[in-house]
């Protein structure tokens, strides 16, 4: 890999596992007012690991499609890129504040406008379908299996956190998923 790749770090009409759904439109104001030279790519969304760049996030009918390169210059850039050629890390995960949101049946929260900060490559992604692929779209038997072990993890009719106990106001204002 040359540190190029897509993905989606969003889907949309998807829950998370924190019982988030994400509208389609909910990134368009946030999108033209940052466009992706305003939207951080970090590595486990630690703010201390920038590890490259957004060439283009957009909404398309599924998702919020990205495009990305690894900085191959950085230490941390090297080691993801290997990890992910490797298939051992594959999630996309977005970190944002909250707009607007309404609430759903099921205890779903449906997000209707998003401001963006930054994408994350990251282990284990909040929506386990927030994935990147090379260009090509190869995925690993390692990254079939993870996959695989995402879904299983994802509760089945189980409450969320948030509505279990009083959140925080961090989680009010910042949502990483």
């Amino acid at each position: 890999m040359d540190g190029h790749f897509t993905g989606y770090a969003s889907l949309f009409g998807v829950p998370d596992l924190g019982n988030d759904v994400v509208s389609a439109g909910a990134f368009a104001a946030s999108l033209g007012e940052r466009g992706a030279a305003g939207v951080r790519m970090l590595f486990q969304h630690d703010p201390a690991e920038p590890i490259g760049r957004w060439l283009s996030l957009r909404e398309d009918a599924r998702g919020l499609r990205v495009e990305g390169l690894i900085n191959l210059a950085v230490q941390r850039g090297r080691e993801v890129d290997a990890l992910m050629r490797e298939g051992g890390l594959d999630g996309l995960s977005i970190g944002f504040r909250t707009l607007r949101s309404s609430p759903q049946r099921g205890g779903l929260r449906r997000l209707l406008a998003i401001d963006l900060w930054e994408i994350s490559l990251v282990t284990f992604p909040l929506l386990p379908g927030a994935r990147a692929a090379a260009p090509d779209g190869t995925v690993t038997p390692l990254a079939r299996e993870l996959r695989a072990f995402a879904h299983r993890l994802a509760p089945r009719g189980a409450p969320s956190p948030r509505t279990a106990s009083a959140p925080s106001p961090f989680t009010q204002q910042t949502r990483f998923a």
